[in-house]
């Protein structure tokens, strides 16, 4: 602290022979406008460049040792904290695959009931009938049926 140097001055000066209440000290009137003395005012510091190119580091055995240590020891934090992080990112896996597989089950839901409207239009007795007619199918002749026998049917049920 070189601002408080002048306060060990105090110690290292002889004292006055007479006692400070019979010396006068004569104040002199101040000047409102000088700017008071800074500490250390007068004392220069000269800095010098140093370069340290040409001389070579020396090699500390015990840093190589401390540095793979830590590197160790970060793989370690970091493979416990995946380790724990883990559960709860394939939790969050499953429910985005589940929400898409809920959104896949609505879509085809939709498909199919598409299909099967598809499917009755093309079913239907008048879509039937039209195609009947640009086919030119006719209806046989109550005469032209022939029935088969259900004989073979009962043969057939008592086995």
């Amino acid at each position: 602290m070189a601002t408080l140097a002048n306060i060990f001055d105090r110690f290292n000066t002889p004292e006055p022979a007479e006692p400070q209440s019979r010396r006068m000290r004569v104040i002199e009137p101040e000047d409102p406008f000088e700017v008071p003395l800074f500490p250390n005012e007068d004392v220069y510091f000269h800095v010098k460049r140093i370069v340290n190119t040409a001389v070579p580091r020396e090699t500390d055995p015990a840093a190589r040792r401390k540095c793979w240590k830590m590197i160790g020891y970060a793989f370690l934090a970091a493979s416990l904290v995946i380790s724990l992080l883990l559960p709860n990112l394939y939790r969050l896996m499953a429910g985005y695959q589940m929400e898409a597989l809920r959104q896949e089950r609505s879509r085809l839901e939709l498909d199919r009931a598409a299909l099967e409207l598809k499917e009755s239009r093309l079913v239907s007795p008048e879509r039937l009938e039209e195609l009947a007619r640009t086919q030119r199918f006719i209806d046989p002749a109550p005469d032209s049926v022939v029935y088969l026998d259900n004989k073979s049917d009962e043969i057939l049920a008592k086995k």
